[in-house]
C-alpha cells in the first residue's frame, strides 16, 4: 500500500510540474487578489485595500469560467471612509506555452462582468450598477498547484449616483490553487495502471 501511495504522489507531481497541466479542462482555480494596498503615515493616516476572492472552472484547456466578489475600503483619520464593492462573473484565457525566461509561468487575460458599486466621501460621489474589468496578467506556478500572479486592470462601473461612471486602473497581487478536476484525477489513475 505504501508503495501505490508513493507511486501516486510522484505521478500526479510529474504530471502536474509543467504550466499547461494545471488550466487542463476540468480542473479548479480557487484564490484571490489584494490590489491598491496603501498605508499613509502621515498625518492625515490612510488605509486603502481591495480584496478579490476568486473561483472559476477549467471548461476547456487554456479557458476558465467562474465567479469572484470584490470588497475594498480606503479610510482616513477623521474624514470617513470609501467603499467599493462588487459580484459577478469573471473569465480567463491562458495563452502560448510556457515562458522561457520563467519556465514555468503564462501569461493570461482577465475580463469580468457584475453587479458593483463605489461609494466616495466628499465631492467623488456614488456609482453603482453594472461594473466591467479586463485587464492582462501573469501567472508563475511555484508548485505543481500554487500559482503567484499579478494583474493589471482597468474596472469601470456604469450607473446611478451623483456620478454615471467611475473608473480605474489597478495593479494586483494574487495567489491562486489549482485543484484537479476528476478528469484529470481519472486520467492520472489511467495512467499508474
Amino acid at each position: 500500500m505504501k508503495k501505490f501511495t508513493l507511486l501516486a504522489v510522484l505521478a500526479f507531481i510529474g504530471f502536474g510540474f509543467s504550466a499547461s497541466a494545471q488550466i487542463q479542462k476540468g480542473n479548479v482555480l480557487m484564490g484571490g487578489d489584494i490590489g491598491n494596498l496603501t498605508l499613509g503615515l502621515n498625518s492625515p493616516s490612510t488605509f486603502t485595500m481591495d480584496i478579490t476572492p476568486k473561483a472559476a472552472w477549467f471548461v476547456k484547456d487554456n479557458v476558465a469560467l467562474g465567479g469572484y466578489a470584490r470588497f475594498g475600503i480606503s479610510t482616513e483619520k477623521n474624514t470617513g471612509s470609501d467603499v467599493r464593492y462588487g459580484v459577478g462573473a469573471l473569465g480567463r484565457y491562458y495563452t502560448g506555452s510556457d515562458v522561457e525566461i520563467l519556465k514555468h509561468g503564462r501569461f493570461f487575460a482577465e475580463g469580468n462582468v457584475g453587479v458593483g458599486g463605489q461609494n466616495l466621501r466628499g465631492a467623488g460621489g456614488s456609482t453603482n450598477g453594472l461594473e466591467l474589468g479586463v485587464g492582462p496578467g501573469f501567472a508563475y506556478f511555484v508548485t505543481p498547484s500554487i500559482g503567484l500572479e499579478t494583474l493589471l486592470k482597468y474596472n469601470g462601473i456604469v450607473g446611478f449616483g451623483s456620478s454615471a461612471y467611475q473608473h480605474t486602473l489597478t495593479l494586483n497581487f494574487g495567489f491562486q490553487i489549482y485543484l484537479p478536476g476528476q478528469s484529470t484525477l481519472k486520467k492520472v489513475k489511467g495512467d499508474m495502471r
